[in-house]
């Protein structure tokens, strides 16, 4: 019984972690399919998008965390809130080169967060 939950469990953190290995490539290629209105709040798009963001600001956090508690410096130091309009994701996503834009969602936040929330040396 022990080792089927095991091997439940792999295959969820296997299938939740290529779920969430969009790249900005994708995301810039749903978000512009998305109307800018209100009703763009009920797209299932508009969530996946969100839970994509979230998801990703989630892991650049507990990175974050982690490099402190095992007394490393972090890559980031992001404040405890972050605030980011949609529009300045995208613009943000935008800017990033063609070429580069096969990087992870997660990958583009954390080079951001690391641009904008340095830690001290």
């Amino acid at each position: 019984m022990k080792k089927a939950t095991l091997i439940l469990a792999v295959a969820a953190s296997l299938w939740a972690g290529s779920a969430s290995a969009m790249t900005v490539q994708e995301f810039l290629t749903s978000a512009n399919r998305i109307p800018r209105n209100p009703t763009a709040l009920l797209r299932s798009d508009t969530r996946r998008l969100m839970n994509e963001t979230k998801q990703a600001f989630a892991a650049v956090r507990s990175e974050q965390t982690a490099a402190q508690a095992a007394g490393r410096r972090p890559a980031t130091c992001m404040p405890e809130k972050v605030g980011v309009s949609a529009d300045a994701l995208l613009a943000r996503f935008n800017a990033i080169p063609a070429a580069r834009r096969n990087i992870s969602v997660t990958q583009a936040v954390r080079e951001w967060m690391a641009a904008e929330h340095p830690c001290p040396a």
